[in-house]
C-alpha cells in the first residue's frame, strides 16, 4: 500500500499556515478599508484556509493501509474530501464574492475609502506569502511532470494526487485574484466609483467559480475510475513483459484507486507450457513481483486464451 506521499503533505501545511495568516489580515484591511475587492479577497482566503483543513484529512485518511472492508485500500478518500474542498471554494469564496460585488454595485456606493495604504500594504503582503506556497506545490508538480514526461500544466490536470493539483489552482487563483482587487481598489481610488471595486469583487468571484468547477470534475473523474494516461499503461506492460516468465500481455486494464495508487487485471501468455498444478503458483508469484512497485496497490494476473489477440495498438 502507497502512503499519501509527505510532500503533498508539506505543501498542504505551508499553504494552510499561509492562507490563515492572509485570511487574518484580509479580514482586518477589509473591515478597515470597506472596499468590496477585500471583502472578496478575505472570503477567498478564508475558504481556501478551510480547503487545507479538508486536503490535510484527505491526505491523513486515504493514507490508511488496507483492511478487510477496504481491500484495496482508502485511497479513493483523497478525492471526496478534495471535493468537499473544492464545493466549499465554489460555495464560500465564490458565491460570498459575486453576492457581496453585486449588492455593492446596485446599491451604488460612491463613498471614497480613507485606507488605501492599508488595503495595498495587505494585498502585498499577501502576494509573497501565496508566491512562497504556490512556489512549493509548483516545485513538487514539476519534479512529477519531469519523471512523467509530461508538461507542467498537463501534469496539473491529470496528476491522480488531489491535494497538490487543489494547492497548486487555490494558489494561482490566489495570485490572480489579487491583481485584480488590486485593479479594483486602484480605479476605485483613481476615480472615486465604488463601481471599479465592485467589479473586482465579482471578477474574483467568478475566477473562483472557474476554479472550483475545474477541481469538482477532475475529482468525479477519478471517484468514477480514471484509467491511467498511455504512458503509464506502456509503461506497466513493459514492466510485466519484463517478467521471465512472460511472454506476452495480451489484456490489461488499470484504474487509480488513490493519488499515485493504482489496481491491474492483465491476462498473460506464459512463457513454455508449464504444468496446470504449477500455473497458478506461478502468476502469484507474478503478482507479488508486480506489487513490490510502490504504485500498484493490488495486482491480478490470469493466464490469456490460446487465440486471445494481442493488446489494441502493440
Amino acid at each position: 500500500m502507497v502512503k499519501a506521499g509527505g510532500e503533498s503533505t508539506l505543501t498542504v501545511v505551508i499553504a494552510f499556515a499561509a492562507n490563515f495568516a492572509i485570511a487574518s489580515a484580509k479580514t482586518v484591511a477589509a473591515v478597515i478599508s470597506g472596499s468590496a475587492s477585500m471583502v472578496a479577497e478575505a472570503a477567498h482566503s478564508w475558504a481556501d484556509t478551510g480547503n487545507e483543513a479538508f486536503l490535510l484529512i484527505a491526505n491523513r485518511r486515504s493514507a490508511r493501509a488496507a483492511d478487510a472492508s477496504r481491500p484495496l485500500g482508502y485511497g479513493r478518500e483523497a478525492y471526496v474530501w478534495s471535493l468537499l474542498a473544492a464545493v466549499g471554494l465554489f460555495v464560500v469564496g465564490a458565491s460570498v464574492s459575486v453576492w457581496h460585488g453585486v449588492s455593492e454595485l446596485v446599491g451604488g456606493s460612491e463613498a471614497t475609502h480613507e485606507d488605501y495604504l492599508i488595503a495595498y500594504l495587505v494585498l502585498a503582503i499577501a502576494f509573497v506569502l501565496e508566491s512562497f506556497s504556490f512556489s512549493q506545490a509548483l516545485r513538487q508538480l514539476r519534479g512529477e511532470a519531469r519523471e512523467l514526461d509530461r508538461d507542467l500544466l498537463e501534469h496539473a490536470v491529470r496528476t491522480s494526487d488531489p491535494t497538490v493539483r487543489t494547492v497548486f489552482a487555490e494558489d494561482a487563483a490566489a495570485l490572480i485574484g489579487i491583481v485584480l482587487a488590486l485593479a479594483g481598489i486602484g480605479l476605485h481610488q483613481l476615480t472615486g466609483s465604488a463601481a471599479w471595486d465592485a467589479f473586482g469583487s465579482i471578477a474574483v468571484g467568478l475566477l473562483l467559480g472557474v476554479v472550483a468547477v475545474l477541481l469538482i470534475d477532475s475529482n468525479r473523474r477519478f471517484l468514477t475510475g480514471e484509467a491511467p494516461s498511455p504512458q503509464i499503461r506502456d509503461a506497466a506492460i513493459a514492466e510485466i513483459e519484463r517478467l521471465p516468465e512472460v511472454a506476452s500481455v495480451r489484456y490489461l486494464r488499470m484504474e487509480f484507486v488513490g493519488p499515485r495508487q493504482l489496481f491491474l487485471v492483465a491476462s498473460v501468455d506464459l512463457m513454455g507450457d508449464q504444468l496446470e498444478s504449477s500455473v497458478a503458483h506461478t502468476l502469484r508469484r507474478l503478482e507479488r513481483e508486480l506489487e513490490r512497485n510502490p504504485h500498484v496497490v493490488d495486482a491480478v494476473l490470469t493466464v490469456s486464451a490460446p487465440d486471445a489477440p494481442g493488446i489494441q495498438g502493440r
